[in-house]
């Protein structure tokens, strides 16, 4: 189930909030121009569906998103665990491009998740917010916004990606080590799973 988590920039030690209702989500993110629905989730896409299957299932929501939001462009993009021996460097490779923190000055970074998970850590306002995201849901993160993405060593998932610009978005680098500081992908991902099961 999605998860956020917040702390003060200052560090992990001190939970302001945690969080896995979806309705408090919302609410929590909304303040910070962040947009956090659910969409139905279609159990007979499989997990590394391919665009054609995800733009046919997800049809009705995407046409929506794009009415209210003015997308010009969306597409597929998905990573998954294989035996090809180039999964590891591919894998590392994604997860590192977008691994400290940036800002898009050119777009909104949006992404609906179709599966697998990832987490999106907002630095807003003195705190840094933590969006477990996974299968069926939706975060919109404003362009402008610090944060940095990380989807673990093991990156499995398939998410919609949605641009104001044909050319998408470009990832603008603060210097900070602040995503240093703080629990990656793989930290909370465990605890998640592990206190849901």
């Amino acid at each position: 189930m999605t998860l956020l988590t917040t702390w003060p920039e200052s560090g992990p030690e001190t939970v302001v909030r945690r969080t896995s209702d979806p309705a408090e989500i919302a609410a929590a993110l909304a303040p910070l121009g962040v947009r956090y629905e659910q969409w139905p989730v279609r159990a007979d896409v499989p997990a590394d569906a391919d665009s054609d299957t995800v733009f046919a299932a997800y049809g009705p929501e995407i046409d929506r998103l794009n009415a209210e939001e003015g997308f010009t462009t969306v597409d597929v993009l998905g990573l998954h665990p294989s035996d090809d021996p180039e999964y590891p460097v591919k894998a590392k490779a994604a997860r590192a491009k977008f691994l400290q923190e940036h800002t898009h000055d050119d777009d909104d970074e949006v992404r609906f998740f179709v599966s697998g998970s990832g987490i999106f850590y907002l630095h807003v306002n003195g705190e840094v917010h933590a969006v477990y995201c996974e299968k069926g849901d939706l975060l919109g993160v404003p362009r402008g916004t610090t944060h940095w993405f990380d989807m673990g060593t093991r990156p499995a998932f398939t998410a919609i990606r949605f641009f104001h610009e044909e050319d998408g978005w470009i990832g603008s680098f603060t210097g900070s080590t602040i995503a240093s500081r703080f629990p990656d992908y793989d930290t909370i991902h465990a605890g998640h799973v592990g206190s849901a099961a």
